[in-house]
């Protein structure tokens, strides 16, 4: 293909840098390619985005795909910056949607920002936590951020950045009847006991370096407390299902593991111990009682209490805007914190259904929300398409043309805001 007719080529481009992301990327993508099937979409990112329908230019969202310490990491976001670059001066992108991942995108939204582009954030980057001095960054690139929580649209609405909650993969996922029979299936072959304990332990190797001993070891102690309590390992992967062989050589008795069965484990336990991240989303759905962890060394405590603005560190409980699980968030203690908040929900059930009825206000928030398709619609809005076109049809606007006038482009803004 000739760099003149190139040039000429418009699309779309969705850039990840982690595995959640390309999970969040790949339902939007497929959902812009059911409404506009000629559309080209273009990727940075994982499997699930390819499979979803997205030509993939790089692999950046897979697990270890982005080297293993943190500076292999940033020499590694820093040469497919470079690559995008070079990608972009022969592409025209009508829209840049960076999703998760605010350090390794901004400056890409930026580059797109100043070659004409519409720069959109599927989920949004958590200024409302730390870094709050990055909003007038993420201004200057933006025309609208994607919201996954329900407060985050007046957040950033309130400052001056148009956002649209849209609602949540895990809180807005709809299981087909066979898949619910499958999860139903899974959760009777797990292990027999009472009460019942899931633990789950992160989806990243360095959370579970952190967390599982301490989780196993609060495992041990409530089993001495509850005689005939049986518990399950919900590794999320095999490397990880490795690496917690390795840590845990000999597993307390009545203690199990499983790998990827997050949804049966749920449904199967009494009590989730998670390590804070969306799998306590996951069990809120589910209404589970849970009690939320995430170990850190003592300069990392420090750390985090210095920079995090938030009363509340677990999704659910920031959701709620108070603690209606416990959380030990961030934790340099031992086990016996997380044993005293677990047992009044494993020896009395008012206590855990207190904090089920809580889970369901939370969930509430989520009704009625369907994040591909709103995100699609925004999306194709944002750069002047029809939010619906018939299969076959044409799906690229006239490159002559610029992707969306300033009048139509304001009122878009307005609209988000509104």
């Amino acid at each position: 293909m000739g760099t003149s007719e190139v040039r000429t080529q418009v699309g779309i481009l969705f850039t990840a840098f982690e595995p959640s992301g390309d999970a969040h990327a790949a339902p939007v993508i497929a959902e812009l390619k059911r409404r506009q099937p000629n559309l080209q979409i273009y990727a940075w990112g994982g499997p699930k985005m390819e499979a979803a329908g997205a030509t993939l230019l790089g692999r950046t969202a897979d697990d270890g795909s982005m080297g293993v310490s943190s500076l292999k990491k940033v020499l590694a976001v820093r040469k497919e910056q470079r690559r995008i670059r070079q990608w972009s001066k022969e592409y025209r992108v009508l829209a840049h949607v960076a999703v998760d991942s605010p350090a390794a995108n901004f400056p890409i939204c930026k580059m797109m920002k100043d070659r004409g582009a519409r720069v959109v954030h599927l989920v949004a980057p958590q200024l409302w936590a730390w870094g709050r001095w990055r909003l007038g960054k993420l201004k200057r690139c933006t025309d609208l951020v994607l919201c996954l929580l329900p407060f985050e649209e007046s957040w950033f609405g309130e400052r001056g950045v148009p956002a649209k909650f849209i609602g949540h993969p895990v809180m807005n996922s709809h299981h087909s009847e066979a898949a619910l029979k499958a999860i139903d299936i899974q959760a009777k072959q797990l292990p027999s006991g009472t009460p019942k304990v899931a633990i789950f332990p992160g989806s990243r190797s360095h959370e579970v370096r952190a967390n599982i001993r301490m989780l196993v070891d609060a495992y041990t102690e409530l089993q001495g407390r509850h005689h005939g309590m049986g518990g399950v390992i919900v590794a999320a992967n095999q490397e990880l299902a490795k690496l917690i062989r390795k840590k845990i050589r000999v597993f307390p008795g009545g203690l199990h593991m499983v790998t990827g069965q997050v949804d049966a484990a749920i449904a199967w336990c009494d009590l989730a111990l998670a390590v804070s991240g969306t799998v306590t989303l996951d069990v809120t759905r589910q209404l589970k009682p849970m009690v939320g962890v995430y170990k850190t060394g003592v300069i990392s405590w420090l750390g985090s209490k210095l920079l995090l603005k938030t009363a509340y560190k677990l999704l659910p409980n920031i959701v709620a805007e108070r603690e209606i699980v416990p959380e030990f968030v961030p934790h340099v203690g031992g086990a016996m914190p997380i044993v005293r908040a677990a047992t009044p929900m494993l020896i009395d059930s008012k206590n855990a259904a207190m904090v089920t009825e809580a889970l369901r206000r939370v969930a509430l928030r989520f009704s009625n929300k369907k994040p591909a398709e709103e995100a699609a619609t925004l999306i194709l809005e944002l750069i002047g398409m029809k939010a619906t076109q018939a299969a076959g049809s044409s799906a690229a606007p006239n490159p002559a043309k610029p992707a969306m006038s300033a009048t139509k482009a304001k009122a878009t803004e307005q609209r988000t805001q509104k």
